[in-house]
């Protein structure tokens, strides 16, 4: 790819008896993104009404978007049903598009991967969640992965929602009791899918290209679940990337109930590869006390809190926001591609 790039990095970090002032952009956003996860069904949800004061184009599920674990098919209906009903989500489907894909909650296994025995069951709650449509050719072939193309009057996004869980071998035990995992061999994607992704990104034309995970991608050092686990494909993600020459890529994940941004400086793209982690709508990791992240850029931000993209396209520019309650600010990060 022969851009230049030109990045400006903004931190702004909120303190716990203050708050920060918006950063304000040169113009009004063409489009803007809003994305979530680990969303308890049952608990109180205040985000949804924050949420919509951004005046959100979309809205996308980062997964863990209900919490049934179980192996009993109708539990996960049950859970569904219940989050569908909430009065201040009710608002959001009757404003904004909803797309999205499942983490291991909402599969209905806790790190659940290929060997869940009601996965296909679960697949059709999730389509039905989604409101896919009966004769979709996702409701006859395995896995929820899946494309959207947001069309707007200055350009396109193309958002590629990844499914983690279906196709993923075996997580790999460590015996220390401060990492829960460690790196090993295998597939989260497996071929099927890894195809379909490099056919999405090598045909895309749209001037910018949202890759959703529900697991982190590039934060790999603290033994949770994280493509890290699997070095294999992360790298094998990022070479993709790089080889498919699709335009201005930015990564959103959800899953560790903490918010944070990570950057990575690949070998043969001129602009910094972003990880968006926006997690969670209803509870968090509030005793939160630090863990390694190479790529963090900024701070940890451990309350509730959403996530936003503004998308200016004449500037090839991107700001995105961590928000919570009171849609107050509580981190940005902006980048402009040239």
């Amino acid at each position: 790819m022969k851009q230049r790039l030109l990045v400006f990095l903004f931190i702004s970090i909120l303190v716990s008896c203050g708050s920060t002032e918006d950063i304000k952009l040169e113009k009004e956003p063409d489009y803007i993104i809003a994305f979530g996860s680990c969303n308890r069904e049952d608990a109180p949800q205040p985000l949804w009404s924050e949420i919509l004061k951004n005046e959100p184009d979309v809205f996308l599920w980062g997964g863990d978007n209900v919490y049934a674990d179980t192996d009993v098919p109708e539990v996960l209906g049950e859970a569904y049903a219940v989050q569908k009903s909430n009065e201040g989500y009710q608002k959001l489907l009757s404003s904004v598009p909803v797309y999205g894909v499942w983490d291991d909650h909402d599969y209905g296994q806790n790190d659940g991967g290929r060997d869940y025995e009601i996965k296909e069951e679960s697949q059709q709650y999730f389509l039905d969640f989604m409101g896919v449509a009966k004769n979709d050719p996702r409701r006859d072939r395995e896995g929820i992965y899946s494309s959207e193309i947001l069309e707007t009057p200055k350009g396109s996004i193309k958002v590629i929602m990844l499914d983690t869980r279906y196709f993923r071998d075996d997580l790999l035990r460590n015996s220390d009791a401060n990492r829960r995992y460690e790196p090993s061999s295998g597939s989260i994607l497996g071929e099927q899918q890894w195809s379909w992704l490099r056919n999405e990104l090598e045909t895309s034309n749209a001037q910018f290209n949202i890759i959703l995970s529900s697991i982190q991608i590039l934060s790999d050092e603290h033994g949770f679940e994280t493509w890290g686990n699997f070095p294999s494909e992360a790298q094998r993600l990022k070479d993709l990337i790089v080889a498919s020459e699709a335009k201005n890529v930015i990564l959103l994940s959800g899953d560790r109930h903490i918010s944070e941004f990570s950057e990575e400086r690949i070998n043969g793209l001129s602009y910094p590869l972003v990880d968006f982690t926006s997690s969670g709508l209803t509870h968090t990791y509030e005793a939160f006390d630090g863990e390694p992240n190479e790529h963090r850029v900024g701070e940890v931000v451990s309350k509730k809190s959403f996530g936003l993209l503004k998308f200016d396209f004449e500037n090839s520019r991107v700001s995105m926001e961590m928000r919570g309650l009171n849609n107050r600010k509580q981190q940005d990060y902006i980048v402009e591609f040239q």
